[in-house]
């Protein structure tokens, strides 16, 4: 089986399909330094199939050196990988002027595969402009930007490659944006080319993910093939937040870690949910700076959530410590990640902007998540290397699907586009 991944980002649905066998013909992104990363992510899957993750760990433990060091050992990488042997990551915005020559590239990538058809497309486009807070924040509601539309271009890969079946996922304001007539106007497109479809809202909770993430998943199937909406059994994972983070080594706001070794090994929740193995290399372990202010509301926040179980409200701080003139809307603005519950509450890519709504548990590190924290949150394994600053890596993560939740849709999907395939060739 394989698929096609539009509107990427790092690749967290993708991560799923390749874990379940699927084939990759193409993935196409826009943005730059997520573009490195899925091209780093198919270095490591080239490197696992050849048995040589060594020179991929190699590549890892150069997190800690200098960026020109760090970038001559990833081109060193990438030189070791025959430029056949790897799909095309397309660094491409999707528009209609673009469209000719992504379709070109895909189509020699299907034919360097000797296939001629594409099983299922991935993928959902940004979501900023579907978004509830987005629009909540733009005085006309996000009408104008053009993201609005950007369906209508999935859509365009629908009618020419004809897949089997297709995954597109959103948030859930994609629902309700311009008074539900955006989400009727997509209905109507897929099915006009072709595609019975049904969208359900579902958790990432109950696949066995440690956060409280909800999202649309519109799930297409050719008219031709037996239509049915993924039916997976609820996963819960019976650990805390504080499972996930706790192996890492202790950090103060500001703090690096001065190598790429843990503090513990991993404990059985790391290795059921598949995020750091044996042989892991730590990287992407750094702490934000803040200064003297933030901290000390950091500590507040803790504190009350430790003593009370309750979220501090802006407003309530000490008056020395308000800054904002807008004490009426987005209150909570300073969250402490509840170490000692069953889930994170969501990670979105606003946290590139401040760690304020992600502060550590521990109380005596007194900062921010770091980018392997929110990682972890999110179920990328510590082998996933995010390429590109800091902040970029936060929004990489924040806009990405789990890969956990998208390894058991891909499960779901495997066994059915297999039974089809099958029932075809009788």
């Amino acid at each position: 089986m394989n698929f096609l991944d539009i509107f990427s980002g790092a690749g967290g649905l993708s991560e799923g399909f390749l874990r379940t066998g699927f084939e990759p013909i193409a993935h196409i992104e826009r943005d730059a330094y997520a573009c490195k990363t899925l091209e780093t992510r198919s270095v490591y899957y080239y490197m696992k199939k050849t048995n040589n993750l060594k020179l991929y760990r190699e590549y890892q433990e150069s997190y800690y050196s200098t960026s020109g060091e760090r970038e001559e050992k990833r081109r060193k990488l990438l030189s070791l990988v025959p430029e056949d042997e790897l799909e095309p990551v397309m660094n491409l915005e999707i528009s209609e002027a673009t469209l000719p020559l992504i379709f070109q590239k895909i189509d020699n990538r299907l034919a360097h595969m000797k296939q001629n058809s594409v099983d299922l497309i991935i993928g959902g486009p940004p979501c900023q402009a579907y978004s509830l807070v987005g629009r909540a924040r733009d005085e006309k509601s996000m009408e104008d930007d053009p993201r609005n539309y950007l369906y209508k271009l999935y859509v365009r890969f629908l009618t020419r490659y004809q897949p089997k079946a297709f995954v597109f996922e959103n948030v859930p304001g994609i629902l309700t944006a311009f008074k539900g007539t955006l989400f009727k106007n997509l209905q109507s497109y897929m099915k006009r080319v072709g595609y019975n479809i049904e969208a359900r809202k579902l958790n990432a909770k109950y696949f066995g993910v440690l956060q409280d993430r909800k999202r649309i998943i519109i799930v297409g199937w050719r008219k031709d093939i037996e239509y049915q909406f993924p039916i997976i059994e609820n996963q819960i994972q019976n650990h805390i937040v504080n499972d996930l983070i706790n192996d890492l080594p202790r950090l103060f706001s500001g703090q690096s870690t001065v190598d790429s070794c843990y503090k513990s090994p991993p404990n059985n929740l790391l290795e059921e949910m598949k995020i750091r193995g044996p042989r892991d290399i730590l990287t992407h372990h750094e702490a934000r700076s803040n200064v003297q202010r933030d901290l000390d509301i950091y500590n507040i926040v803790v504190e009350k959530w430790n003593k009370e179980k309750s979220r501090l409200k802006y407003p309530d701080l000490p008056e020395h410590l308000i800054t904002h003139k807008n004490l009426t809307s987005f209150l909570d603005r300073f969250k402490v990640v509840a170490g000692d519950e069953q889930y994170s509450h969501t990670v979105v890519a606003h946290i590139s902007k401040d760690g304020h709504h992600y502060i550590h548990p521990d109380i005596t590190q007194n900062r921010s998540l770091t980018v392997r924290e929110v990682a972890r949150i999110q179920s990328f394994p510590d082998d996933y290397f995010f390429e590109g600053p800091r902040t970029s890596n936060f929004v990489q993560i924040g806009n990405a699907v789990p890969p956990l939740m998208a390894e058991r849709l891909a499960d779901w999907f495997k066994i059915r586009l297999e039974y089809n395939t099958a029932d075809k060739v009788k």
